[in-house]
Protein backbone atom coordinates (compact mmCIF):
# COMPACT_ATOMS: atom_id res chain seq x y z
CA UNK A 1 0.00 0.00 0.00
CA UNK A 2 1.18 3.69 -0.28
CA UNK A 3 1.76 5.58 1.92
CA UNK A 4 -0.81 8.24 3.38
CA UNK A 5 -0.18 12.13 2.98
CA UNK A 6 -0.61 13.78 6.32
CA UNK A 7 -2.47 17.11 5.62
CA UNK A 8 -0.37 20.40 6.22
CA UNK A 9 -2.58 22.51 7.83
CA UNK A 10 -4.09 19.61 10.73
CA UNK A 11 -0.58 18.92 11.82
CA UNK A 12 -0.06 22.30 12.59
CA UNK A 13 -2.70 22.12 14.40
CA UNK A 14 -3.63 18.95 16.35
CA UNK A 15 -1.01 16.24 18.76
CA UNK A 16 -1.97 13.06 19.79
CA UNK A 17 -1.79 12.55 23.56
CA UNK A 18 0.27 9.49 25.19
CA UNK A 19 -3.26 7.69 25.16
CA UNK A 20 -4.01 8.42 21.32
CA UNK A 21 -6.62 11.31 22.24
CA UNK A 22 -6.55 14.28 20.32
CA UNK A 23 -5.02 17.93 21.50
CA UNK A 24 -6.05 21.67 20.09
CA UNK A 25 -5.87 24.62 20.90
CA UNK A 26 -8.78 27.10 22.02
CA UNK A 27 -10.41 29.67 19.26
CA UNK A 28 -11.11 33.03 19.61
CA UNK A 29 -7.27 33.83 20.27
CA UNK A 30 -6.17 34.98 17.01
CA UNK A 31 -6.72 38.87 16.96
CA UNK A 32 -8.37 41.56 18.88
CA UNK A 33 -7.10 40.40 22.37
CA UNK A 34 -6.90 43.90 23.97
CA UNK A 35 -10.43 45.34 24.68
CA UNK A 36 -13.17 44.51 22.75
CA UNK A 37 -15.08 42.34 25.97
CA UNK A 38 -12.24 39.99 26.08
CA UNK A 39 -10.87 39.75 29.90
CA UNK A 40 -7.91 38.87 31.78
CA UNK A 41 -9.83 35.67 33.15
CA UNK A 42 -11.12 34.57 29.37
CA UNK A 43 -7.67 35.20 27.95
CA UNK A 44 -5.63 33.31 30.77
CA UNK A 45 -8.68 30.50 30.58
CA UNK A 46 -7.80 30.07 26.82
CA UNK A 47 -4.25 30.37 27.22
CA UNK A 48 -3.87 26.02 27.19
CA UNK A 49 -4.94 22.90 25.13
CA UNK A 50 -7.97 21.11 25.35
CA UNK A 51 -9.39 17.77 24.01
CA UNK A 52 -10.54 17.56 20.38
CA UNK A 53 -14.85 16.62 20.84
CA UNK A 54 -15.16 12.99 20.12
CA UNK A 55 -17.32 14.00 16.81
CA UNK A 56 -14.17 15.40 15.27
CA UNK A 57 -11.33 12.53 16.27
CA UNK A 58 -11.80 10.21 13.56
CA UNK A 59 -11.40 12.82 11.32
CA UNK A 60 -8.50 14.34 12.80
CA UNK A 61 -6.80 11.09 13.38
CA UNK A 62 -7.25 10.39 9.53
CA UNK A 63 -5.61 13.69 8.99
CA UNK A 64 -2.18 13.12 11.13
CA UNK A 65 -1.80 9.39 10.53
CA UNK A 66 1.89 9.24 11.70
CA UNK A 67 1.70 11.32 14.75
Amino acid sequence: MPKIKTHSGAKKRFKLSKNGKVIRAHANMSHLLNGHGKSAKFKRNMRGTCVADKTNVAHVKRMIPYK
